[in-house]
C-alpha cells in the first residue's frame, strides 16, 4: 500500500500560483470525499493554507495513484503540473508532513499555526468519512510527532508566525507603533496571533473587520479594539496607518478603484498594508498608489530567513526526532499498516475509523 502527496508550497511556488491552488476551508471535506472515492484511491486528506496546498491519498499504486489525483483535480479546474509540484511516496510522505506540522517546512521556522491548520484539514477529511486506517494513523502520529518537537526542542523561540513577522516588518518601517491606528480585515487564528502581535508592541487602537460581525466583535474584545461591520470599514479608513490582510475570501477585497479616492482624502498619509491572505486580500494594483506600501506574504521571507538564524540550531534535534518516528511508522507501514487479503479499501459512506 502507498501513501502519496501531490503539492505545492511557498518553497516551489510564488503566491501567484499558489493562490489559483488556494481550497476554501469549506471545500476541503467535499474534495476530500471526491479524491478518496475514485477507485484508484480509497482515502485522502486536503491540505490549504496560505503557503502550502497538498493532496495526501493511499493508494495500491504509485503510478495510478498520482494519475487518478491528476485526472480529477483537472477536472475541478486544477492542471497540478509543472515544477512547481513536488510528488512524494510513502516513506517521503511521512517525513514530509512530521516535518510540515513540527513548522519544520514553514516560511518561518518553528511556526505553531500550521499545526492547527492541518488538524482543521484532517478534521474536514474525517467528518467526510474520506480517510480510514492508514491516513487516520499517519496524521495521528503526526500530531504527536509535533507535541514532542515543541515540548523537547526550543525550536518555537522568538517570532514563530507570519504575523509575528509581518509586526516586525511594520516596526521596521514606523519605528515605534504606539501612535499607529491598525486595521485587520479577518478574525482567523493569523489574524488573532498578528493583533497580539501588535498589541504587545502597545499599537494606538486595533480596529477588526470581519464578515461574521460576532467573531470581530470577540477578536476586538480581546485585543481592547473595535469592532466594524465588514461592509463598512472603508468608512474608518481616513486614520488607519497599517492595514492587514487575512480574510478567507476568494477575490480582492480592496481593489485600487477602491482604495485611490481614500488616499485623497488622507492628503497623502503614507498607509502601510501587510497582504496575509492566499488568495490576496489587497489587489496588487494599490501599491502603485502614491503613498501605499504594500507587502504580501511572500514579502515577510527575508524576515523569517533571520528569525530562522535563531532557531536553526535547533533543526538537527527536530531532525533526529522526526527520523525516528519515520522508522516506527514505516515499520508499522510494511507489516500492521497493509489491508488484510481481500479487504482492499473502505469505501467513502463507510463509518470512519478511530483508536488506530
Amino acid at each position: 500500500m502507498e501513501i502519496l502527496c501531490l503539492g505545492l508550497s511557498h518553497r516551489t511556488a510564488p503566491i501567484e500560483l499558489r493562490e489559483r491552488f488556494a481550497i476554501p476551508e469549506s471545500r476541503q471535506g467535499e474534495l476530500s470525499l471526491s479524491l478518496a472515492a475514485h477507485p484508484d484511491l480509497g482515502e485522502s486528506v486536503v491540505v490549504s493554507t496560505c503557503n502550502r496546498v497538498e493532496f495526501y491519498v493511499a493508494s495500491e499504486s504509485s503510478s495510478r495513484g498520482f494519475d487518478a489525483l491528476h485526472r480529477i483535480l483537472s477536472e475541478q479546474g486544477l492542471q497540478a503540473d509543472g515544477d512547481a509540484f513536488f510528488r512524494r511516496s510513502t516513506e517521503d510522505v511521512v517525513r514530509h508532513l512530521f516535518r510540515v506540522v513540527s513548522g519544520l517546512e514553514s516560511m518561518v521556522l518553528g511556526e505553531t499555526e500550521i499545526l492547527g491548520q492541518v488538524k482543521k484539514a484532517y478534521q474536514a477529511a474525517q467528518e467526510a468519512r474520506a480517510t480510514s486506517r492508514l491516513l487516520n494513523k499517519l496524521f495521528q502520529r503526526a500530531f504527536n510527532v509535533a507535541k514532542e518537537v515543541r515540548t523537547r526542542t526550543a525550536i518555537t523561540r522568538g517570532s514563530v508566525s507570519v504575523g509575528s513577522a509581518a509586526v516586525e516588518l511594520a516596526e521596521r518601517i514606523f519605528g515605534r507603533l504606539s501612535g499607529c491606528n491598525v486595521m485587520i480585515l479577518g478574525a482567523g487564528e493569523t489574524s488573532e496571533l498578528t493583533a497580539g502581535a501588535l498589541q504587545a508592541r502597545g499599537v494606538k487602537s486595533i480596529f477588526v473587520a470581519n464578515r461574521s460581525h460576532e467573531r470581530a466583535v470577540s477578536l476586538a474584545e480581546k485585543m481592547g479594539g473595535k469592532a466594524l461591520r465588514f461592509d463598512e470599514w472603508l468608512n474608518d479608513f481616513l486614520d488607519v496607518d497599517i492595514l492587514i490582510g487575512s480574510t478567507a475570501a476568494p477575490h480582492h477585497v480592496l481593489t485600487r478603484q477602491q482604495l485611490e479616492p481614500v488616499m485623497e482624502a488622507r492628503r497623502h498619509r503614507p498607509l502601510f498594508c501587510i497582504d496575509l491572505a492566499v488568495p490576496r486580500d489587497i489587489d496588487p494594483g494599490v501599491n502603485h498608489l502614491d503613498g501605499v506600501y504594500l507587502y504580501d506574504i511572500d514579502s515577510l521571507q527575508a524576515i523569517a530567513d533571520q528569525s530562522m538564524e535563531v532557531r536553526r540550531g535547533e533543526l538537527l534535534k527536530c531532525e533526529a526526532l522526526i527520523e525516528k518516528h519515520v522508522g516506527d511508522f514505516t515499520n508499522w507501514l510494511a507489516t500492521a499498516g497493509q489491508p488484510r487479503e481481500g479487504s482492499g479499501f473502505r469505501r467513502p459512506g463507510d463509518a470512519p475509523a478511530h483508536g488506530v
